[in-house]
């Protein structure tokens, strides 16, 4: 017990629990590495949403839809195999922080599709609707990223491979 004592919280935990990432390429989490982009992109709509607003150059209207759109492809990808995450590693299931990680992100995701879907039908539409949608998804990617981030440095979550294989 005195060689516990020493150890931090979180490794223990870690020692009681799996919580190693299941879906890797070559020991790196697979959803870790993809999150990235939907983010940038995400932030990357707000931009050029904010540009167009500043200038009213279709340049940024433009760079908005598209940005928009990789922002919901890429979510969706980086959500299927975070669901994998969430599916296939009992430890990552039991924490309170997964679920609302998971949830803010595919909410993020929805909100994602409504900004591309609002872009592609009404390309006017980006003031003020695509400008709302931004903003809500900027505010979501904080939300969403929190918890995510609470999943790594709280609880160790896909810092190690699986040791079920």
């Amino acid at each position: 017990m005195a060689k516990h004592e020493k150890m931090s919280e979180v490794f223990l935990e870690y020692l009681r629990l799996d919580m190693g990432s299941a879906v890797a390429l070559v020991g790196h989490p697979i959803h870790v590495m993809m999150v990235h982009f939907p983010v940038a992109f995400v932030v990357g709509t707000l931009g050029a949403d904010v540009c167009y607003w500043w200038t009213a150059d279709e340049f940024w209207a433009r760079a908005g839809l598209w940005s928009a759109g990789v922002a919901f492809w890429t979510g969706v990808g980086a959500s299927i195999v975070g669901t994998g995450e969430l599916l296939l590693v009992r430890g990552i299931r039991m924490l309170e922080a997964s679920w609302s990680h998971a949830i803010a992100a595919m909410t993020l995701v929805a909100i994602t599709a409504a900004n591309w879907g609002v872009r592609l039908i009404d390309p006017s539409a980006v003031l003020p609707h695509g400008l709302a949608l931004s903003l809500l998804a900027s505010v979501m990617v904080g939300f969403a990223g929190w918890h995510g981030g609470k999943l790594v440095f709280d609880h160790g979550v896909g810092i190690l491979i699986s040791s079920k294989d």
